[in-house]
C-alpha cells in the first residue's frame, strides 16, 4: 500500500529487489535501505533473509508508508525521517540499498515539497547519487557493500568513478532494459532536444552498482 504522493514500486525497485535476492546480498546482514519510498526494498531485504533492516526517508508519507507496509508484511522495520545517512550518522551497516531520484530535469533546483523530489535529480541526474557516493563509506563496515539502481541516463561510469575514488570496489552487476513509464514519456522531447534520448526512443537501461568497502588490510 502507499500513501498519496508516495514513490510507487516500479522496474528499478524490482530490478534491485531480484538482484539483492539472486547474489544472497543481505543474508544475515544489516541493512540500511536509503530513499526507501514505500519501504519496498526494506521490505524485500526482510523476506529475503536480513538480520535487520533500518530504511531512512525525508519524506513523512514515505516514513509512515514503509511503516505500514512493515507492519502489513510482517517485516520488522525500523523506518526514520531524515536525509540520506543523517539519520544513522555513527552507525555502519553491512548493506546499504539505494534506489535514489536520477531523473534528469530542466534546473538543478530539487523539488522539496512535492512528489517530484522522488524522481527529480538536476540537469545531470546526478544530484542525489553524487551525495551517496561521497558519504558512502561513513555508513558501510569493511567488506560491507552498497548497491544502488539508477537509469544510464544519469552516468553508469560517473558513479564508477565516484565510488572508487572512496576507495571501493565498482562494478555493475545487472541491466534491464525498462519501457519509459509516466515521468520519462512526459520528459521524453525535452530530453531528446538535450541529446539525451534518441529520436524514437521509449526504453532506458536500468544498471544495479555494486560497490564494496574493502576488509581492513586489503587493498581496493
Amino acid at each position: 500500500m502507499r500513501l498519496p504522493g508516495t514513490y510507487p514500486a516500479q522496474g528499478d525497485t524490482f530490478l534491485l529487489a531480484r538482484t539483492v535476492r539472486e547474489r544472497g546480498s543481505v543474508v544475515d546482514r544489516d541493512v540500511l535501505d536509503v530513499g526507501t519510498g514505500g519501504g519496498s526494498l526494506a521490505v524485500a531485504a526482510v523476506r529475503a533473509g536480513a538480520r535487520t533492516v533500518t530504511a531512512v526517508d525525508i519524506s513523512l508519507r514515505s516514513v509512515l508508508t514503509a511503516r505500514l507496509n512493515g507492519r502489513l508484511h510482517r517485516a520488522p522495520l525500523t523506518v526514520l525521517r531524515g536525509d540520506l545517512f543523517a539519520p544513522v550518522a555513527g552507525r555502519a551497516f553491512d548493506v546499504v540499498l539505494a534506489n535514489p531520484p536520477y531523473v534528469p530535469a530542466a534546473t538543478d533546483a530539487l523539488p522539496r515539497h512535492r512528489p517530484g523530489r522522488s524522481w527529480d535529480a538536476g540537469r545531470d541526474g546526478r544530484a542525489v547519487i553524487d551525495r551517496i557516493c561521497a558519504g558512502i563509506t561513513d555508513v558501510l563496515v569493511p567488506g560491507g557493500r552498497l548497491l544502488m539502481v539508477h537509469s544510464v541516463l544519469a552516468g553508469e561510469e560517473a558513479t564508477l568513478e565516484r565510488l572508487r575514488a572512496q576507495g571501493l570496489r565498482a562494478d555493475v552487476v545487472a541491466r534491464a532494459d525498462e519501457p519509459f513509464g509516466p515521468v520519462m514519456t512526459a520528459r521524453a522531447d525535452e530530453l531528446r532536444a538535450r541529446g539525451l534520448l534518441a529520436p524514437g526512443q521509449t526504453h532506458e537501461e536500468l544498471v544495479v552498482v555494486e560497490a564494496v568497502r574493502p576488509p581492513a588490510g586489503e587493498a581496493a
